[in-house]
């Protein structure tokens, strides 16, 4: 399974809990950490919460290994990390304050709603 791949596994589970404003950020050269980023957000804790836990039950089925999921518990901002793609759930009212978009605004969006169906 390619990276590219992997991303969509994890925005399909994202979209299938209904997360809204998916971002997908694609960090291949510009960040050591991983080559896509993932931003997305529920209305509510526990809506944020079924996002993360959807997102990890499905990489684990396909065979992928969830290296860290931190920030459940708060469900505030909840990091899934999958290796080379590192999904960020958010509460609504705390992306904006983050921005995450904004501080790595010179990474290329993927459009991935075309895929999602």
């Amino acid at each position: 399974m390619n990276v590219r791949e992997i991303m969509l596994v994890a925005a399909k589970a994202a979209d299938d809990k209904r997360a809204e404003d998916i971002v997908v950020l694609n960090m291949q050269g510009l960040s050591l950490i991983a080559d896509y980023f993932m931003i997305c957000e529920g209305g509510s804790e526990k809506q944020v919460q079924a996002i993360a836990r959807e997102v990890k039950e499905k990489a684990q089925e396909v065979g992928l290994e969830v290296k860290r999921l931190e920030g459940f518990d708060e469900a505030r901002w909840v990091l899934v990390d999958i290796g080379d793609v590192v999904v960020h759930i958010f509460h609504r009212e705390e992306r904006s304050y983050y921005n995450l978009e904004r501080l790595w605004g010179d990474a290329p969006q993927e459009d991935v709603y075309s895929e999602l169906d």
